[in-house]
């Protein structure tokens, strides 16, 4: 199975662009738009399709992960530019001790017991920020086979949007806090850092959270 990461930098002039740009849920249609339709109930999750929007010194960039190679043809003319690449020489590369570098938006929440909830009156999920989504996160990666050297955070805005499931149900407002993971970390696991690289990390993966990207740096630890 091929592994493909989509690089897209919109054009700041197209209006599609800049329309999809407003909500988490238009991201979500638009990239959605790439990828066959009637493969089942849940076309992101047989594609294993994760993105996320990077703020970068030229403008947002859109990095789109999947394993069916999007259609970028399906992209209005004057969408901006984009390209698509295997990412099966870097997984293949992974060993135990190798240095990364290491990037994750990701949503960290905890789920509290019925107990808990009904003593401090808490909702079903709560959201993590600060030291606690620190801590989520060092979890999230040691499950994922790595062992987090350095790490810096960045608190984002929320993923926003309304979403209809079917034409006669009411509307769904999503809403997902988002946290910027970013460091070095040693592989203890490929096998592992390779399945979670695959199907990402955490809730709302729909709408730009959970996808994990990696790039190799010049130390190997033992």
């Amino acid at each position: 199975m091929t592994l493909y990461l989509t690089r897209i930098v919109p054009n700041p002039h197209s209006s599609d662009a800049r329309r999809d740009a407003r909500t988490a849920v238009d991201t979500h249609r638009r990239l959605m738009s790439l990828f066959p339709q009637h493969t089942g109930p849940d076309p992101r999750a047989h594609f294993h399709i994760l993105h996320r929007t990077d703020d970068t010194p030229t403008g947002p960039h859109l990095l789109l992960q999947s394993t069916h190679q999007p259609d970028l043809t399906q992209l209005p003319d004057t969408y901006g530019t984009a390209l698509t690449r295997p990412l099966d020489p870097l997984l293949n590369a992974l060993r135990p001790g190798l240095t990364i570098r290491y990037r994750c938006v990701a949503s960290p929440v905890r789920k509290p017991g019925a107990t808990t909830r009904a003593l401090y009156h808490l909702p079903a999920v709560v959201a993590l920020s600060g030291p606690a989504a620190d801590e989520w996160w060092l979890r999230q990666a040691t499950s994922a086979g790595l062992k987090i050297l350095t790490l810096h955070t960045t608190p984002l805005d929320a993923a926003r949007g309304t979403r209809t499931p079917a034409p006669s149900a009411p509307k769904q407002r999503i809403h997902h806090t988002r946290t910027r993971f970013d460091g070095t970390a040693a592989i203890i696991d490929p096998d592992q850092l390779r399945t979670t690289i695959t199907e990402g990390i955490g809730r709302g993966k729909a709408y730009g959270c959970g996808l994990l990207t990696i790039a190799p740096t010049k130390t190997t630890h033992p």
